[in-house]
């Protein structure tokens, strides 16, 4: 058994002794510039608004938005029988889970999902109509201070799934709000907020989302930038459609009308041709990237 599986053996004894067996387990046994190590979320043009390539490890992640599918989980390339899930009932257990895990050191992400549904012990103690002004942001302001030094020092993404609400009465300026308070705010190191574009329709049926990215603070690349991609429900992130995308912007692959081509040669009619033919020759996607990656560490390195 090697160091970090030890480590992990720990730290989920240690919830199991707090919380009781089967707070967290297995879902399988339940049914660059900075040399910035990161995760990448399996979209081009995503990562590359991110300035670094993907989610930086020790990092808090905000973005701003007790159910898992793990049929579609399998679908989109987890490996649900390493995945650990927890379903705590309040949320200080929640977020203390969190708290042994980062400092175990033995994972490499971990999302909670969501910071709205991470109600404190008093109100769900307490009585329906009970008045529990801003519990919710003082337990998140409290886990956060506790939280952010130990991260990173460590090797471990967090990401908090948020959702938006809006204030009542606004008339001027941006009425929308995360829940939770403002402590995830000022201690995430990334914010994304992510909004449906379009559907993707196959004739009539509904087959996935386009979506729009934009990174409203990043501490580890210059913020503001935004990335448009395919979110397909059979399959997830579009990868090579997001690659597209990317190669179209970058000038790499032209569009005449209908048709895209590269170095002239003819690809494919329509987005779909093109995808799949890409699909069908991943060597050519991966030359691709590779001059798309090249083109951004030239940028990166230019004077201002």
């Amino acid at each position: 058994m090697s160091e970090k599986e030890r480590a992990l053996t720990a730290a989920l004894s240690q919830i199991e002794r707090s919380y009781g067996k089967g707070a967290i387990m297995k879902l399988g046994e339940a049914a660059a510039q900075k040399n910035i190590d990161v995760i990448p979320t399996g979209s081009l043009t995503l990562d590359m608004a991110l300035g670094v390539g993907g989610i930086p490890r020790g990092r808090v992640v905000d973005d701003a938005e007790h159910a898992l599918d793990p049929v579609y989980a399998g679908h989109i390339g987890v490996k649900t029988e390493d995945l650990l899930i927890s379903q705590p009932d309040t949320g200080e257990q929640a977020l203390e889970i969190v708290d042994v895990l980062v400092r175990s050191g033995a994972v490499d992400v971990i999302v909670v999902d969501s910071v709205a549904a991470l109600v404190p012990k008093a109100e769900i103690d307490g009585e329906m109509g009970d008045s529990h002004v801003a519990l919710q942001a003082r337990l998140m302001s409290q886990a956060l201070r506790k939280l952010t030094g130990a991260i990173s020092k460590s090797s471990t993404s967090v990401i908090f799934i948020n959702q938006l609400r809006e204030k009542v009465g606004i008339m001027f300026g941006n009425p929308e709000v995360t829940t939770g308070g403002r402590a995830l705010k000022f201690y995430a190191s990334i914010r994304l907020d992510i909004r449906k574009v379009d559907s993707i329709k196959n004739g009539l049926d509904v087959t996935g989302n386009r979506v729009k990215v934009k990174v409203v603070k990043n501490k580890v690349a210059p913020p503001f930038k935004s990335a448009e991609f395919d979110i397909l429900y059979n399959e997830g992130i579009s990868y090579w459609g997001s690659v597209l995308d990317a190669a179209v912007e970058a000038t790499l692959v032209e569009k005449s009308g209908s048709w895209f081509s590269c170095n002239g040669q003819r690809m494919g009619q329509g987005r779909e041709q093109t995808v799949a033919f890409l699909k069908a020759n991943p060597k050519l996607g991966e030359e691709l990237i590779a001059q798309m990656k090249g083109k951004a560490a030239e940028k990166i390195l230019q004077p201002a």
